[in-house]
């Protein structure tokens, strides 16, 4: 049996499996194990591999669900996030469907255990360590290459108006950490703060990554940002949020992306 991060103790799946996916994340990682044809939903965030989820039903996003289109695809098991996804969403799942896989991965070391979660209970073992060997081999070589790069202090911009970043409890700034980064600001209450752009947080910071999602920065954004007379001497740069937030399976390109762009 495979315990899930609510402590829920499942057992393999059997018969006819019907999965419906409410994190992106887990909806790659569910391809990638080989599982996508018994995948018949969806959110709209969910977009890798594209062209085998072109056919697979959307059901909303991750955060307003829509629960009549989940019954009407009539799944044995709904994966989760804690963070992704709304309580009250989970709680509403639970009255009709008979399976809730529910995940909280902290930080990159997290993903081979989700792995063997996954693959535990859709009897895909073979692929679940077939994926851990390649995260091992990934976050070493990261790991290898970290040793000789200069730790910098970096400012990891996720939203503007408000201006928000990510605290260093977060698997995002864990992420970062590998390579060498540290988020600012070092401590922080809420773990996605609001932050002011002035002379106190950006003091210590050498660089300033603006990231793919969940707001979507581009380079007019990065001009804008070097104008700013707090940003000067500051490397700013966008940066792909994927290889940053995405855990699953993408976690191990998303190392590979982080090497390439310390080197």
């Amino acid at each position: 049996m495979w315990r899930d991060a609510a402590g829920t103790l499942h057992e393999r799946a059997e018969g006819q499996v019907r999965i419906v996916s409410l994190v992106p994340s887990l909806t790659e990682l569910i391809c990638d194990l080989g599982l996508a044809w018994q995948l018949v939903g969806r959110t709209g965030f969910c977009v890798h591999p594209r062209a085998t989820l072109k056919s697979v039903p959307k059901v909303g996003g991750t955060k307003d669900v829509d629960l009549a289109k989940v019954r009407a695809l009539a799944p044995t098991h709904v994966l989760l996030n804690i963070d992704e996804n709304e309580k009250a969403t989970a709680t509403a799942l639970a009255q009709f469907v008979p399976h809730l896989v529910v995940t909280h991965p902290l930080g990159p070391l997290d993903n081979p255990p989700l792995y063997r979660l996954i693959g535990g209970i859709f009897a895909r073992e073979q692929e679940a360590e077939a994926l851990c060997a390649r995260f091992q081999q990934a976050h070493d070589a990261l790991a290898r290459a970290a040793r000789y790069w200069r730790r910098q202090r970096v400012l990891y911009l996720i939203w503007k108006d408000p201006w928000m970043t990510v605290s260093r409890d977060t698997y995002i700034a864990r992420t970062l950490a590998l390579a060498g980064w540290d988020t600012l600001p070092a401590s922080a209450s809420a773990r996605y703060p609001q932050v002011e752009l002035n002379q106190e947080l950006l003091r210590d910071a050498e660089l300033v990554l603006l990231s793919s999602e969940p707001y979507r920065f581009r380079e007019r954004h990065v001009a804008e940002l070097r104008t700013l007379p707090v940003m000067q001497g500051k490397t700013v740069a966008l940066i792909d949020a994927e290889m940053t937030s995405w855990y699953g399976s993408r976690a191990i390109a998303g190392m590979d992306y982080l090497r390439r762009l310390r080197e």
